[in-house]
């Protein structure tokens, strides 16, 4: 019962949005310390700001599966620095080695850590657009984090994954079956979840937003991960869901920050092309019922102009 308290408690208070909070905890790189979920499930939650200096790159979900016979872990993080404070809080609470870590998709966030985990021997699991994304895209990823957190991204490498897949990749590892599923195109290529039937959980990495605005990139096709979500995520009836941003919460949750909001977002730049409108006076639509969310000043208009680029020629 307590993490069922614990997960209304987080559910009911969007006050745990941390953009404005620099660092969450100042003893180690990351920037907020694992929290237990669900029993054996852990998640050290990101800052909802874009990626700082102080908050080491950390702006992302990193989540551990303690199965019994190992640890599974989600995404390496940032840094090669941010992949080892997770192994030292892994350790402080099993002493079950690490044999697998999921990338959920190819950005910085997800994979820029994984050359630490490279050398403790471990397997990097990834669909196989991540892989291509991360080897067009990771130097560039690299030279931003490095712009950003200077000395905190040192030996900071691009390591790929060394396994890949096409549609899913299941473990059965101790006492749990987890499965990596490709569900179709989402916020950016090979974006994959991390499904545990067993105990209704879902890890969603960049699929589900939650407390924060989600950015819509040059290659994300609104369309299709509207289509994604309702064909494929939502059928899941996850009970837990850890996102890619933000705190653990509902299914209900993440629907009303992801899905929600690019219907709106498509619905009001729908309107304004059927009315002529320009690309200057869409970057402005209303967006004022999602401006609770952290990243909104950063990135609505951004939105709005990625939206309707895409729409003028569907």
């Amino acid at each position: 019962m307590k993490y069922v308290a614990a997960l209304c408690a987080l559910i009911a208070l969007p006050a745990y949005a941390s953009e404005d909070i620099a660092d969450q905890y100042p003893a180690s790189e990351l920037y907020s310390k694992p929290v237990e979920v669900i029993p054996n499930v852990f998640s050290a939650i990101g800052a909802t700001a874009p990626p700082t200096y102080e908050n080491a790159g950390h702006n992302n979900n990193l989540s551990f599966i303690i199965t019994g016979d190992g640890v599974v872990v989600m995404n390496s993080g940032a840094s090669y620095a941010l992949a080892k404070a997770l192994h030292s809080e892994i350790k402080a609470v099993t002493d079950q080695p690490v044999k697998l870590v999921f990338n959920e998709n190819g950005q910085g966030h997800a994979m820029l850590g994984n050359t630490y985990w490279a050398q403790q021997g471990v397997d990097i699991v990834a669909h196989v657009d991540a892989a291509a994304a991360f080897e067009g895209n990771g130097a560039q990823s690299l030279r931003g984090a490095i712009a950003v957190t200077k000395e905190r991204a040192d030996k900071t490498e691009l390591t790929p994954p060394n396994i890949t897949f096409e549609d899913e990749y299941i473990v059965e590892m101790g006492d749990m079956k987890i499965e990596a599923r490709y569900l179709g195109p989402a916020h950016s290529p090979g974006d994959i979840v991390v499904w545990l039937p067993a105990q209704s959980l879902v890890i969603s990495g960049d699929m589900a937003f939650h407390e924060r605005m989600l950015p819509i990139f040059p290659d994300t096709m609104t369309a299709d991960w509207i289509e994604t979500w309702e064909t494929a995520f939502e059928p899941l009836e996850a009970t837990y869901v850890i996102p890619g941003h933000g705190h653990p919460t509902n299914m209900d949750q993440v629907r009303r920050y992801t899905r929600d909001y690019l219907v709106y977002l498509r619905e009001k730049i729908g309107a304004h092309l059927e009315d002529g409108g320009d690309l200057a006076d869409a970057y402005y639509v209303d967006q004022t019922p999602y401006k609770n969310l952290d990243t909104f000043e950063e990135l609505a208009t951004k939105n709005a102009g990625r939206v309707y680029e895409q729409m003028e020629f569907e």
